[in-house]
């Protein structure tokens, strides 16, 4: 039996408005948190902006059908059920109602013992679902990339598990490095989307005089070489998501037209005026504090309104304690099944050198020292020598060697590069150097 103590959220959707009251005034007495709707438009803009347990919803409405509404549930919401209420009680409807996707069948007038042992029942079959599908314990999350179990990625993987179960926009912030589009294929995986296409686009690698080509498609002639029409990874995405990686660093052209895209729920191709609509999901992710671009006037407050209806942030890899070690484990067990030969073992030292690392490529950095180790590294043991020396210089601990302050800090640069995939204005970024300067400091 479902507790109501949990606050489980229950939408009532209804036109009379004294059923709706008598209803929320019941449901709230039993500790259920309630939201109302007097249509299906409204209950269905309800449902795009917040995770709801239950919907309870009048069968016959104006303008759309309580079986309307069930029908969009079950396309788009994994783990939301339905009790369908209506004070035209028939067979028939029951049997259409129930093969539509409402969990129970209610007949007005109805007393609140029935009401509340619906509920309950709807509750217990939603939460063994979930406890079947939902992906919010670290055996699951391993299988969409996700390793460790500190008390900081156990925030993150409850917070997959309920943005999976709507198709609201999440916004995913964190450090280069820290695993965003992972957690992003985690939700689209586990949500109602999963059997559609999940399009990730990196918005830095795409010349701005592309983007919006690239995103929404253009008509023949638009431009120079558009020779055929092409939709965009809008149009490709139809049914599924998008993955929306660095938005933060969109102009403010790009971000007026995407912002028009979430509101309108449509784009135009470049070189038409004739909107098309499109059913995608947008997921976003940023290594930019977007709240201090909004203050500062770089990024729309609107758009970051409308990004983040679910925020997510992904803690560094040095605010991760014990999952180091576990990644790096991990870590090392995969490069040595790679190049086939037995794992090493990290002595002490080296253990130590891992916790007081800043790590600033995350969780790709830890990913390519450990991969070198294992290639570069003879015997069982990887001691503290054969660490790369960057991480001696900016630990406390450790064996420290002595070299040039030139030849440390362009290997310090070199495996920061590396940390973030060669990407010289990410590197440049974390270094607090401009581009010409990091390429001067690499001759």
């Amino acid at each position: 039996m479902a507790k109501p103590t949990e606050q489980k959220k229950i939408l009532v959707v209804d036109d009379a408005p004294g059923t709706v009251e008598v209803l929320r005034r019941n449901l709230m007495a039993k500790g259920y948190s309630v939201l109302t709707a007097s249509n299906v438009p409204e209950a269905v803009a309800t449902l795009e902006k917040l995770p709801v347990d239950l919907v309870i919803t009048d069968f016959k409405m104006p303008s759309a059908t309580g079986l309307e509404l069930v029908r969009h549930i079950r396309s788009t919401l994994r783990d939301t059920e339905v009790i369908m209420i209506t004070g035209y009680a028939t067979v028939g409807g029951a049997v259409q109602a129930v093969k539509t996707g409402a969990e129970e069948y209610l007949a007005k007038p109805f007393t609140d013992e029935e009401l509340f042992s619906a509920v309950e029942r709807s509750l217990a079959k939603l939460e063994r679902r979930r406890l079947m599908r939902t992906p919010t314990d670290q055996a699951d999350m391993a299988a969409y990339g996700l390793i460790g179990k500190s008390d900081a990625m156990l925030a993150v993987y409850d917070a997959i598990g309920k943005a999976a179960r709507t198709t609201a926009t999440v916004l995913i912030s964190g450090e280069s490095g820290t695993g965003k589009e992972l957690i992003a294929r985690a939700i689209h995986y586990s949500g109602p989307r999963s059997a559609e296409p999940f399009v990730p686009v990196n918005c830095v690698a795409i010349p701005e005089t592309l983007l919006e080509s690239e995103l929404f498609g253009h008509v023949k002639g638009a431009f120079t070489g558009a020779t055929e029409a092409r939709g965009g990874f809008f149009q490709a995405a139809s049914g599924g998501t998008v993955f929306l990686d660095e938005v933060g660093d969109m102009s403010q052209a790009m971000q007026a037209r995407l912002l028009r895209v979430l509101q309108e729920k449509e784009v135009v191709m470049v070189g038409s005026s004739k909107p098309q609509r499109v059913d995608v999901r947008v997921l976003a992710a940023t290594n930019k504090d977007l709240r201090r671009q909004v203050e500062k006037g770089e990024f729309r407050e609107d758009l970051y309104f409308r990004l983040e209806v679910i925020p997510i942030r992904v803690p560094p890899l040095r605010e991760r304690g014990n999952d180091i070690f576990i990644l790096a484990r991990h870590f090392c067990n995969r490069a040595a099944e790679e190049v086939g030969r037995t794992p090493p073992r990290f002595a002490e030292a080296v253990l130590d050198v891992f916790k007081t690392y800043h790590w600033p490529g995350n969780v790709r950095e830890l990913q390519n020292v450990v991969h070198r180790l294992v290639v570069m590294t003879e015997g069982e043991v990887v001691d503290a020598p054969d660490l790369p020396a960057l991480m001696h210089f900016s630990t406390l601990g450790g064996l420290k060697r002595f070299r040039t302050l030139a030849a440390a800090e362009a290997e310090y640069i070199r495996n920061v590069l590396a940390s973030v995939g060669g990407n010289k204005t990410r590197a440049a970024e974390i270094l607090g150097i401009d581009r010409k300067t990091l390429r001067d400091k690499l001759k």
